[in-house]
């Protein structure tokens, strides 16, 4: 069994209690040695305590949890954000694909957190893992809109600009990302999943296994029922209870572009 061992950080005492509690009763193969209230706590402790795993909480007074990720990679350990943020916040984070609890944290969600971690701790992936987090505090800090979208596959994780997806598929319990490029990325995650975090003015689920990128639609007709036409060659059904929304979409698309 990998035992990890794992610090705190959070300024809240309740959270941190509760957090440790759960841990202790739920997850035998995590060992906590250390608790912090501060980002200035816990890279004292990382100084001096080997830590492969860091559940962080982001906004704390004294410090942005981002401050601590060049410690936390310096020792090559995981980071587990533990946040009580908004849903803007999970958006940008579940978009750059890091691990996250919302609190008040649940016991199934943990033991997957925690499995994730013990699964890949192995893997070294700094320079990834730090775009990923630079790309997070920029989102939050500036409440930019998600322009970028990180995807992971089989290998490890691909970084992705959004205008470059023109459509998505749904095959079975994987979305199916077509790039301009011609690359094709299978993700495990839902269509809905993506639907909820992609620019919904840029976006356009028009049927329930397909999402389209506006800004790759070349034309649309109704010769052999309604079909999206892409600038890529292919082809894809718009549904019938879709069909208002698809237009809808369409002439707001434009006439934003027009605007511009």
């Amino acid at each position: 069994m990998t035992v990890l061992k794992a610090i705190i950080v959070d300024d809240e005492e309740f959270a941190r209690s509760s957090l440790f509690f759960l841990l202790q009763q739920n997850c035998p193969d995590v060992e906590i040695t250390g608790i912090a209230r501060s980002v200035a706590e816990a890279k004292e402790i990382l100084a001096h305590h080997p830590v492969n795993l860091i559940f962080l909480d982001i906004a704390m007074p004294g410090g942005n949890g981002f401050e601590l990720i060049p410690d936390a990679q310096k020792h090559n350990a995981a980071v587990i954000f533990t946040t009580a943020y908004d849903q803007y916040a999970l958006k940008a984070i579940k978009a750059n694909a890091l691990d996250y609890l919302l609190k008040p944290i649940d016991i199934d969600e943990l033991k997957i957190a925690v499995d994730k971690v013990t699964q890949h701790i192995k893997l070294h992936q700094n320079t990834e893992t730090d775009e990923r987090i630079s790309n997070l505090a920029t989102s939050l800090n500036n409440k930019a809109e998600i322009r970028k979208l990180t995807l992971p596959h089989g290998q490890g994780f691909k970084m992705i600009d959004i205008d470059d997806i023109i459509y998505i598929e749904a095959d079975s319990n994987y979305s199916v990302f077509h790039l301009n490029n011609q690359d094709k990325i299978a993700v495990s995650k839902v269509l809905r999943e993506f639907e909820e975090l992609l620019p919904s003015d840029q976006f356009v689920r028009i049927h329930k296994s397909s999402i389209i990128n506006l800004n790759h639609l070349k034309e649309y007709n109704s010769k052999n029922g309604l079909q999206a036409f892409l600038k890529n060659g292919d082809s894809i059904n718009v549904s019938r209870r879709r069909a208002s929304d698809f237009f809808e979409k369409i002439k707001m698309f434009t006439k934003s572009n027009n605007d511009h």
